[in-house]
């Protein structure tokens, strides 16, 4: 065994240990090589189980979370689902290993780039990507059996649980700098159950697309 196949399997384990349970997680998170998705100066931390920096003052988020989130998801393989926030696009390439089509939102122009020239590398073809303002959705493609949020809303924002199919679910961060709640909520014919997963630490949800 390789030292890079060791460092892979002893990071599974510590997500299986901590609770990602989810055979078809494990194995999306086993196959998508984390190696591609940070800097050079990070590549020999891709496969610890900690965030690490992007760019653009984003981060890739901690594999932990990853797989919770994922696992929170339920993601079934006829599934549309929508992404806020490809970021460095490694969740994004994990959710289409699980669904039929992604769509997903980045707001940061290069960091979209980048995340659509690791798409062709790894020859992903299910993914639909917007540079956009992430706050909005996506509703010219909605509705959505799944969304998933990577970024720190204050609330539950109310036009993406419009873009929920009834009995969809929504995985998202909730809250401000100082405590972040992620949340399952599922949408439901009265509105929202809403149900908490565990605290984060995410960057915020900005409205708007930077200038330039």
């Amino acid at each position: 065994m390789s030292a890079a196949e060791a460092r892979v399997i002893r990071l599974l384990m510590e997500l299986r240990r901590a609770g990602v349970t989810d055979p078809r997680v494990l194995g999306a998170i086993e196959r998508v090589p984390r190696e591609m998705f940070v800097s050079s100066a990070f590549s020999d931390q891709a496969w610890e189980n900690s965030a690490l920096p992007i760019g653009c003052g984003q981060t890739i988020s901690q594999p932990l979370v990853v797989g919770l989130m994922t696992q929170e998801l339920r993601v079934g393989d006829r599934m549309k689902v929508l992404e806020i926030g490809t970021g460095s696009g490694y969740q994004s390439a994990i959710l289409a290993q699980l669904c039929r089509r992604l769509y997903t939102v980045e707001r940061h122009r290069p960091l979209l780039k980048e995340a659509e020239q690791r798409f062709k590398a790894l020859r992903i073809h299910n993914i639909t990507f917007k540079h956009g303002d992430g706050s909005r959705g996506w509703p010219e493609q909605a509705p959505f059996d799944r969304i998933m949020v990577t970024a720190a809303a204050h609330d539950v924002p109310p036009a993406l649980v419009e873009q929920l199919k009834p009995g969809g679910i929504m995985v998202l961060p909730v809250g401000d700098e100082s405590f972040q709640d992620l949340l399952r909520v599922t949408r439901t014919e009265d509105g929202m159950d809403i149900h908490p997963i565990l605290d984060v630490r995410f960057v915020p949800l900005v409205e708007g697309i930077p200038e330039g």
